[in-house]
C-alpha cells in the first residue's frame, strides 16, 4: 500500500471538489491518526487477508497483531470477504477467468495531479468493471450513488485494463456492515469519463492551485482546517439572524429553514470547543478560561491481582451475565441460533429521529396518522 498521503486522494475527493481550496489549506496541517482510522485500518488488513485467502492466495494472518481486533470485526470481515466472493462468482457467469484485485494502488493522475489511491477490491470482466469499497466506520452513512471516491478509483482502474477489455459499465459498492449498508451504484463507462473531463479535472486543476471558492458544508467534517476556517465560521453564524428565538416564536417556514442547518452547527460548535482545549494544553491561554481537570473513576491498577485478592478472601470476585446476541450466535453457530432462539428475538422500533427526507429508511407514523388508523 502507498506510505504517502496524496494532496488530492480520491478519499477526501468529496471535500476538495466541493470546496477545491481546501486541499492545499489543509496540507498547511499536521497529520493526526485517531482510534477510529486506527480500527479502520485494522480492519481493512483482516479484510484483506480474508479475500485472499478465499481466493486461495498467500496471505498472513495479521490477526494477533490488530490492537483492535473482536468479534465484531471478526464477523464484519467475514461478510465483507463473502460479498467480494459473491461479486467474483457473478463476474466468471460473464467471463471465465475475471481479474480479481485486492488492495489495488490505481492512478487517476490523467485527471487529478499526481491522482492515485487504494482500491478494495477490484474485478474486471468482459464489458464489466466492480469496485466495492469496506467501509469500517458506523457514525458516518456512506453511500455509492455518485461518490467521487469509488468513481475516481473506477477511472484508474479503467486507465489501467481498458485496453484489454472493453468495459461499457462501471459497478461501485460500498459495504459498511455496521450499518447494515449495502449501497451498489452502476453508470457507463463513458459517462464516467465524462465526469472525470467535464467536472472532476477542473476542479482538481484548481485545487492543485489553490484556487477557488471556500464553501462550506457537509464535507468540513473531515477538513484538518474545519476549526479556524473564516468561511465555515460565516456560513454557521447566518444562524444568528433568527436571534436565537425561542421555538414558539418561530414560523414554521423558520424551522424548516434552521433544521437543516443544525446538524452542521452543532458540529462546527464542538469542533472549535475541541480545538481552543487542543490550543490550551499546548499552552494557549484563552481570555477568561482556564484548564481544569475533569470527572474521572476510579480504577483497578492490576484486575487479577484484585480478583486473586478477594477469591483468597472467600469471595467471588465476577459476575455471571448472560451472552449478547452477537456473542451467543458466534457460540451456536447462524443456523443453531435461529433453530433454538429465533422465537426468542425481537427487534423493538427504534427512538423516533427526525431526517431529511432524503434518507433511505421508511417513514414512522406519526401520532396523529395512529390514531386515524385506530378510528
Amino acid at each position: 500500500m502507498p506510505n504517502k498521503h496524496a494532496l488530492l486522494s480520491a478519499s477526501s475527493a468529496y471535500r476538495w471538489l466541493a470546496c477545491p481550496p481546501s486541499a492545499l489549506l489543509s496540507a498547511k496541517y499536521e497529520d493526526t491518526s485517531s482510534s477510529y482510522a486506527q480500527e479502520g485500518t485494522a480492519a481493512h488488513a483482516l479484510a484483506e487477508y480474508k479475500v485472499l485467502k478465499a481466493l486461495g492466495r498467500k496471505a498472513d494472518d495479521p490477526t494477533e497483531n490488530l490492537d483492535y481486533f473482536n468479534e465484531e470485526m471478526d464477523e464484519a470481515t467475514d461478510a465483507y470477504a463473502g460479498y467480494v466472493l459473491e461479486q467474483v462468482a457473478e463476474a466468471k457467469k460473464a467471463t471465465t477467468d475475471p481479474i480479481v484485485l485486492v488492495e489495488q494502488r490505481v492512478d487517476f493522475s490523467t485527471y487529478v495531479p499526481d491522482g492515485f489511491g487504494t482500491a478494495d477490491a477490484l474485478i474486471i470482466a468482459d464489458g464489466k468493471l466492480s469496485i466495492t469499497d469496506l467501509k469500517y466506520g458506523q457514525g458516518v452513512l456512506v453511500e455509492a450513488d455518485h461518490n467521487p471516491q469509488l468513481m475516481c478509483y473506477a477511472l484508474g482502474a479503467y486507465e489501467m485494463f481498458s485496453a484489454l477489455y472493453d468495459i461499457e459499465t462501471v459497478s461501485m459498492t460500498i459495504f459498511q456492515p455496521r450499518r447494515d449498508n449495502v449501497s451498489v451504484f452502476e453508470m457507463k463507462a463513458s459517462d464516467l469519463l465524462e465526469w472525470a473531463e467535464n467536472t472532476l479535472k477542473p476542479k482538481a486543476e484548481l485545487a492543485a492551485e489553490g484556487k477557488g471558492d471556500f464553501t462550506a458544508g457537509e464535507h468540513c467534517r473531515f477538513c484538518k482546517a474545519k476549526a479556524d476556517c473564516r468561511a465555515r465560521a460565516e456560513a454557521n453564524l447566518a444562524l444568528a439572524r433568527y436571534d436565537f428565538a425561542l421555538p414558539p416564536t418561530l414560523t414554521d417556514a423558520d424551522i424548516e429553514a434552521i433544521l437543516p442547518l443544525l446538524d452542521e452547527l452543532t458540529s462546527w460548535a464542538e469542533d472549535i470547543k475541541a480545538y481552543a482545549l487542543t490550543r490550551a494544553v499546548a499552552g494557549k491561554e484563552w481570555h477568561g478560561y482556564k484548564l481544569v481537570a475533569g470527572r474521572s473513576n476510579r480504577k483497578y491498577v492490576n484486575e487479577d491481582a484484585v480478583a486473586k485478592k478477594v477469591s483468597d478472601a472467600g469471595f467471588n470476585p465476577y459476575e455471571e451475565k448472560l451472552l449478547g446476541i452477537t456473542a451467543m450466535t458466534k457460540l451456536l453457530g447462524k443456523n443453531r441460533f435461529e433453530e433454538l432462539l429465533s422465537s426468542l428475538i425481537e427487534k423493538p422500533q427504534g427512538k423516533p429521529t427526525l431526517v431529511p427526507e432524503s434518507d433511505k429508511r421508511p417513514a414512522m407514523n406519526s401520532a396523529k396518522e395512529d390514531f386515524k388508523e385506530e378510528n
